[in-house]
Formats: structure tokens, C-alpha cells, sequence
């Protein structure tokens, strides 16, 4: 790994159309977006303290999203058991929703890196701390990305390479190659 360890932002504002709440998924017969509603009218508090909307039943839709998309995948059967608690727990805030996502496939992928949880936002990253908070969007192009260029790997469905999925995707076709994917990505 590049970098001894992570501060995760804690403290900042949540924004719409951004990562903290979706993913992309690709099912048979497109790219499908996995969202976690949120509740209305919260999108100036800190992501830490966001929470869902409890009107949809979300979990159930998800969960079944993915079996549908890599229920025959090689390694579902091997990951699954891992994620399928996610989709069953009674979730208050979005951070730790996706937290608990964070830690299970940085302990599927075999990747021990310390994250710590910011304290207070900082507007300005403090000097030897590099920000990559605005740096992932899911308005950016795969030639703009600043870690990591897609490196092409076989997929549940269709020939063509569809990059920019949630990690997901590679964990369950690829299995513990996963990191390995990630690793030939980086970029210096």
C-alpha cells in the first residue's frame, strides 16, 4: 500500500450525487444503481450524523439485486455469507452502514491498513495528509481518476469491461485475486 494508514471523514457534510450513498452494480441486461435512501431535508448535517429513511424497504431490494447479478458468480458463495448480515441489520446512520461495508472488504481483500475516524472537518487537509475527499465522484471519467486506473478483468455478464463498479463486483469475480486487480491499477 501506498499510504501507513487512513483518516476517514467523520465531520463533513453530506452531498447528494456523490459515493457515500450508491453503487453500480452490473446485472444481466445493464449497470444498475444500488442507492441507500437518506431522510429529506438532511443534507447539511455531518455524514456522521445522517440517517435513513425508514419509509422503503431498501435491504431487501439490494440484497436480492445482488444475488440476482452474482448469485453464479465463482466467488458469491465464498463471500455472501460475509455481506448477507448487512442486508438483515436494522441500520440508524448512513456512516455506519458503510463502515461495516468498508470493513468487510478491506478483510475480504486481505488489506490491514489503520482508518481513523476524523474528529472535526478541516476545510484544508493539515500539511503531509494527502485529500482525496473531492477526488472521487461519480461524475469523473475512468482517464481522470487520480488512484486507480480499471484494470480489465472477466465479469458475470457480457464480454465488454464495464469499469467504475462497486468493489463488490471484483471481490465476487475474482475472489482473492481481488487485490491483486486493485494493486496493478495504482497509479504513482
Amino acid at each position: 500500500m501506498r499510504f501507513g494508514g487512513v483518516q476517514l471523514e467523520a465531520q463533513e457534510h453530506y452531498q447528494k450525487q456523490s459515493y457515500r450513498n450508491r453503487c453500480y452494480i452490473r446485472t444481466a441486461n445493464k449497470v444498475d444503481v444500488l442507492t441507500v435512501p437518506v431522510q429529506k431535508g438532511t443534507h447539511h448535517q455531518p455524514i456522521r450524523d445522517l440517517k435513513l429513511a425508514t419509509d422503503r424497504s431498501w435491504q431487501l431490494h439490494h440484497w436480492r439485486s445482488l444475488q440476482a447479478a452474482y448469485g453464479k458468480a465463482p466467488f458469491f458463495e465464498y463471500y455472501a455469507p460475509d455481506f448477507a448480515p448487512v442486508y438483515q441489520k436494522s441500520w440508524v446512520f448512513l456512516f455506519d452502514l458503510t463502515y461495516e461495508l468498508l470493513t468487510i472488504c478491506l478483510k475480504s481483500m486481505q488489506v490491514r491498513i489503520p482508518i481513523n475516524l476524523t474528529k472535526w472537518y478541516e476545510k484544508t487537509a493539515s500539511a503531509g495528509l494527502f485529500d482525496a475527499r473531492s477526488k472521487v465522484n461519480p461524475a469523473n471519467k475512468p482517464e481522470t481518476y487520480v488512484f486507480h486506473q480499471p484494470i480489465v478483468y472477466p465479469q458475470n455478464f457480457g464480454q465488454d469491461f464495464v469499469p467504475n463498479l462497486s468493489i463488490i463486483d471484483l471481490l465476487f469475480c475474482q475472489g482473492p485475486s481481488a487485490t491483486d486487480v486493485l494493486m496493478a491499477g495504482l497509479r504513482e
